[in-house]
């Protein structure tokens, strides 16, 4: 039976992350970084079958799950996760470890890899291949849309009961199974007066004021070092076929992707089965 995780307060500059940990003497160090809107229960599977020797790090990204939120009128931006994935390292004492990241944990992951290339030992992605990026044009429209979402007022739904929640989870990812969006929903909701809401910061809906373009991105990719392993679900998300064979070009991944029963939370989905390329991938 896997030792518990020690819930641990992280300071990010001023900003609380709530952050987990298992086995803090052990070996090897593995941080996750999970989705957009989700929260590192969403890895709550995967760990059950992680070896119990490992050193696992778990946190909220800052506006996600039970991590604060930035006080209004602030809005978060890509940048900011950087911050947060320091302050973890820092409270932790890690000089390096090895990272996990899933959909935006996984852009996360990949740009931190190129900034602090001697703190990442390697990187597994699991349905995470970049961001959408695009063309340098769309820059002003991006700028735009960014200063139009200033002036609506972040709105925070409210939902009867966990399951409505878990079902409006499966509205906007269909291939996401029951069970995974009932402990999405029951680790990321709130009570409050009339029901439950989500705990992320509706500010997170807003568009981001700068992204990398095609070109930024696979600068990004070619700087990191470390190796490099991709996990796909086989019902997963996809990129044109040009832009995933120029990405995976740039990633010099150190073996070939894997595909995995499953969708884009595949973690959720065939834990057992990415737990396993964990423990192929990461060295003891």
């Amino acid at each position: 039976m896997p030792s518990a995780f020690e819930p641990l307060i992280v300071d990010a500059h001023g900003l609380a992350l709530h952050a987990r940990q298992r086995n803090a003497s052990g070996s090897p160090a593995v941080l996750f970084l999970h989705g957009w809107l989700d929260h590192s229960h969403s890895f709550d599977m995967l760990t059950e079958h992680l070896p119990d020797t490992w050193r696992l790090v778990l946190f909220d990204l800052r506006g996600m799950g039970h991590s604060a939120w930035l006080p209004r009128p602030a809005s978060y931006q890509f940048g900011d996760h950087l911050v947060d994935v320091e302050a973890v390292l820092r409270a932790t004492g890690l000089g390096a470890a090895h990272f996990v990241g899933h959909s935006l944990g996984g852009i996360i992951a990949t740009a931190y890899a190129a900034a602090r290339p001697e703190r990442v030992s390697s990187l597994t992605l699991i349905e995470s291949l970049g961001p959408q990026a695009g063309p340098p044009d769309r820059a002003v429209s991006r700028l735009r849309g960014f200063l139009e979402d200033l002036e609506r007022p972040p709105h925070r739904k409210v939902y009867p009961h966990v399951a409505a929640a878990a079902a409006r989870l499966r509205e906007n990812n269909p291939d996401l199974s029951g069970p995974a969006a009932i402990h999405l929903a029951r680790h990321g909701t709130e009570p409050v007066e009339g029901g439950v809401s989500f705990t992320f910061d509706p500010t997170h809906r807003r568009r981001f004021a700068q992204a990398f373009d095609e070109a930024q991105w696979l600068a990004l990719s070619a700087a990191v070092s470390c190796p490099v392993q991709l996990l796909l679900g086989a019902q997963g998300l996809r990129f044109d076929e040009e832009r995933t064979r120029t990405r995976l070009d740039a990633l010099r991944l150190a073996r070939p992707p894997q595909e995995i029963p499953g969708g884009h939370h595949v973690h959720m989905d065939t834990p057992e089965t990415v737990a396993r390329a964990l423990v192929d991938f990461i060295p003891p």
